[in-house]
Parts: structure tokens; C-alpha cells; sequence
């Protein structure tokens, strides 16, 4: 047995949850699980659709992008992720899909505003979008870009990875993170809800307003705070 099974595993099992969640059609996504002790992270292969995956076709990659084990290519996107990981040490799992609403706004151009308490249960703030990429960026190593585009979306932007594990890149789609890949997963889906909620929010009434700080505040606090009490 592979001393990585435990994050193909882990890996397979998220990438499963995609086309469950209506998160990915044919083969538009893909989650990534890391191991940090070792140094490397498990990601889809490239192209294969998930009806045909396996847990032993994970391919797994080092910080660098670069194939540790494997017999097939990894995803396209494997050098995004690695740049995450490189820089954002308290990640454990990717999720890049291009699901509609998200991907919508995405290519709008625009944040998602912050209309009501369903966002508010997971961020404080709008979820950012970041500026389109540069032409040099594209001309460059472009999926290593993408993962620099990302961080500095949150510099410039003065937002902390750890709070806000969502992301969309501008023209392109979203990418979402957290402790675990089936917690990428889960803020994966909470995105595309999010998303899709805002934009019928605009459709019934383009004038919206913000939701009001007391009540971001109670949301987030009471699921996230040093006194949170949802769940059990």
C-alpha cells in the first residue's frame, strides 16, 4: 500500500462529492487533499470523468507542481493548488469547480454582496472577486498565476484565508478551501447556494440592501464565535 493512501482516500472521496452536490458537469473540477508532514497533496487526474475514477488514479504532487506518484496527469489546475499550499499553511483541501451561479459572478466581474443571514453564517464580509489576470500573468505560468491572482486578491484586499475560505477569480470561476477536503467541499456548496441566492435577490429587487451589521455580527458569532452555541 502507498504511504499516500490516506490522502488519495481522502481525495477520491471528495471528488466524489461533486457531481453529488451538482457542483461539476463532465469533468469541470477538481479537490486536492494534502499531507504536509510529507510535504505533497492527492489530486484528481486530468480529464477522467468521475464515473471512472478510482482512489489509486489520485495523482500526488509536491508544493512545486511537481508528479511524486502517479501513473496519469494530474489536473490542470495542480500548480494552483500547490501555490496554495506553498503560502497558505493552515489549508488542507482545494475545491476549484465551475458551478453556475458562482462561475456567473465570476465572470461578472463582481463580489457577492452580503444581502442575508445564510451568508452571514459563513462570512462577515462580501465574497471577494478578483481582478481579471494580467496579461503578462496569462503569458507566464499561467496556472501558478492563478494561485498568485488568489493571493493577492486577499492582500490587497486585507482578508484572512483562515476566516474566508472562498474565492471567485475574475472571468474564471471559484475556488473554496478549508481545514479538510470535504470541508472545501461543504464551502464549495455553501458558495454556489450563496451565489445563487444573491443573484435571485438582484432579480426581485436590483436595489437590495446590505444586510446590517448586528445581524452579521449575531450570525457569524453564534456559529463561529468564542461563545458560538449551533449545533451540538
Amino acid at each position: 500500500m502507498s504511504k499516500y493512501n490516506h490522502i488519495k482516500e481522502e481525495a477520491y472521496k471528495a471528488n466524489m462529492q461533486l457531481p453529488q452536490l451538482d457542483l461539476v458537469l463532465f469533468t469541470f473540477g477538481n479537490v486536492s487533499a494534502v499531507d504536509r508532514s510529507l510535504g505533497v497533496f492527492a489530486i484528481k487526474p486530468s480529464g477522467v470523468p468521475y464515473e471512472q475514477l478510482k482512489v489509486e488514479d489520485m495523482v500526488i504532487v509536491d508544493f512545486e507542481g511537481t508528479v511524486v506518484e502517479g501513473n496519469l496527469r494530474p489536473s490542470s489546475d495542480s500548480k494552483t493548488h500547490a501555490v496554495l499550499y506553498k503560502h497558505w499553511i493552515n489549508i488542507g483541501g482545494i475545491v476549484h469547480t465551475h458551478s453556475t451561479y458562482a462561475t456567473a459572478w465570476a465572470q461578472s466581474q463582481r463580489d457577492i454582496p452580503i444581502f442575508g443571514t445564510t451568508h452571514a453564517d459563513y462570512n462577515t464580509v462580501d465574497i471577494p472577486c478578483s481582478a481579471p489576470m494580467s496579461d503578462e500573468m496569462i503569458q507566464g505560468d499561467y496556472e501558478s498565476e492563478t494561485g498568485l491572482q488568489i493571493i493577492n486578491c486577499f492582500k490587497e484586499g486585507q482578508l484572512d484565508y483562515n476566516e474566508v475560505e472562498m474565492i471567485l477569480v475574475g472571468n474564471h470561476a471559484p475556488f473554496t478551501w478549508g481545514k479538510t477536503a470535504a470541508k472545501a467541499v461543504h464551502n464549495s456548496a455553501v458558495l454556489e447556494q450563496i451565489a445563487k441566492m444573491a443573484y435571485l435577490t438582484e432579480s426581485i429587487n436590483h436595489n437590495a440592501p446590505r444586510l446590517k451589521n448586528a445581524l452579521i455580527k449575531k450570525h457569524y458569532e453564534r456559529k463561529h464565535g468564542p461563545d458560538s452555541y449551533y449545533g451540538q
